[in-house]
């Protein structure tokens, strides 16, 4: 059993920047690839980033790439998603899993709102 915990999320006008953190419990994720993904209203649920179990790689999807960083520390089961230079088209909930995910350890999410 595992637990994932997504925060920081919240309303930001475009340009602005915010930092999403997934802190895991139940067991730790140290060891294992992590991933953030994102769903928009009516749409379905898409894969923003990876990163390997010691961060030493990590991956993006297109339309974040050179804006979102993720990263992590094994130490705090962790995981990070840096955001920055958002966009309007950026606003959905953000989720964290394992990579790739699992359907039953999908959490509550956090909402990220970029305004205008």
């Amino acid at each position: 059993q595992v637990q994932l915990v997504e925060s920081g999320g919240g309303l930001v006008q475009a340009g602005g920047s915010l930092r999403l953190s997934c802190a895991a419990s139940g067991r730790t994720v140290s060891s294992v690839a992590m991933g953030w993904f994102r769903q928009a209203p009516g749409k379905e649920r898409e894969f923003v980033a990876l990163i390997s179990w010691n961060g030493g790689y990590t991956n993006y999807a297109d339309f974040v790439k050179g804006r979102f960083t993720i990263s992590r520390d094994n130490a705090k089961n962790t995981v990070y998603l840096q955001m920055n230079s958002l966009k309007p088209e950026d606003t959905a909930v953000y989720y964290c899993n394992v990579h790739p995910p699992r359907a039953n350890y999908w959490g509550q999410g956090t909402q990220v709102t970029v305004s205008s």
